[in-house]
């Protein structure tokens, strides 16, 4: 359903993107990443790599990185796709926000809701 490939969006090192493989229709769940938590303490010692671009708020005190290809789904303030935090199982759930086309790039909005046009750090002039 989704696979990895050189994103156009992104200017990372990298370049890398999640995309469909296949049509997926809205409301589909295309991936569950899990999470490897912190607490929010340990953060300044993420703060000094580049680990922290990838790091995700997870609860009130603790961040998260995700496993799977959950740091990979680039940003869009109108997104294809939203996520969902399992606490219980400890998970982001990433889901179909519209209906996304094959070979299309599965975007989500960083800021946690779709609606969200925040300003992201690197959206934001120094």
């Amino acid at each position: 359903m989704i696979e990895v490939k050189t994103s156009l969006i992104s200017d990372g090192e990298f370049n890398r993107g999640v995309f469909a493989t296949c049509d997926i229709r809205k409301g589909t769940m295309v991936h569950e990443a899990p999470v490897i938590a912190y607490p929010n303490d340990q953060h300044p010692h993420i703060e000094k790599t580049i680990i922290a671009d990838y790091a995700f708020e997870y609860g009130i005190n603790h961040s998260a990185i995700l496993l799977g290809y959950g740091m990979l789904f680039n940003h869009s303030y109108e997104p294809n796709a939203t996520y969902e935090i399992s606490f219980e199982k400890h998970t982001f759930d990433f889901y179909a926000f519209t209906d996304i086309k094959a070979g299309e790039e599965i975007l989500i909005n960083y800021n946690g809701d779709v609606d969200d046009k925040e300003l992201l750090w690197f959206d934001q002039k120094s």
